[in-house]
């Protein structure tokens, strides 16, 4: 994770007092939040719709929300003790088994269905 990145998040939220408003709960909630919006984004756009949307560059408003989850994980990550990058590379271990190359290839299916 860019720590300067992660560093300018604190900042922030410093900034404004609003560790105090920064529970897990709260930030969990946000978190769900933000995703409905970032759902809204597609919402009722045909697939040519979202590839021409890539296209043209016209992402600012996915990339916006995008960021606004990042913002609230990263938060959220913190007020849990939780090192983002240790707990992505825990699960990847995981889904390595979970998911085996020759199993899962091609495959979308759950893992309890391979």
């Amino acid at each position: 994770m860019n720590k300067r990145v992660e560093d300018q998040i604190i900042e922030f939220i410093k900034e404004r007092n609003w560790e105090q408003f920064h529970t897990p709960k709260n930030l969990s909630i946000a978190i769900g939040a933000e995703v409905g919006e970032l759902l809204e984004c597609f919402q009722w756009k045909t697939d040519k719709e979202i590839d021409d949307m890539i296209d043209t560059n016209d992402t600012q408003a996915v990339a916006d929300e995008i960021a606004d989850i990042y913002t609230y994980l990263i938060s959220l990550c913190r007020s849990m003790n939780i090192n983002l990058d240790e707990a992505v590379i825990n699960k990847l271990g995981k889904n390595n088994q979970k998911y085996p190359v020759e199993k899962s290839f091609g495959n979308s299916k759950k893992y309890t269905e391979l």
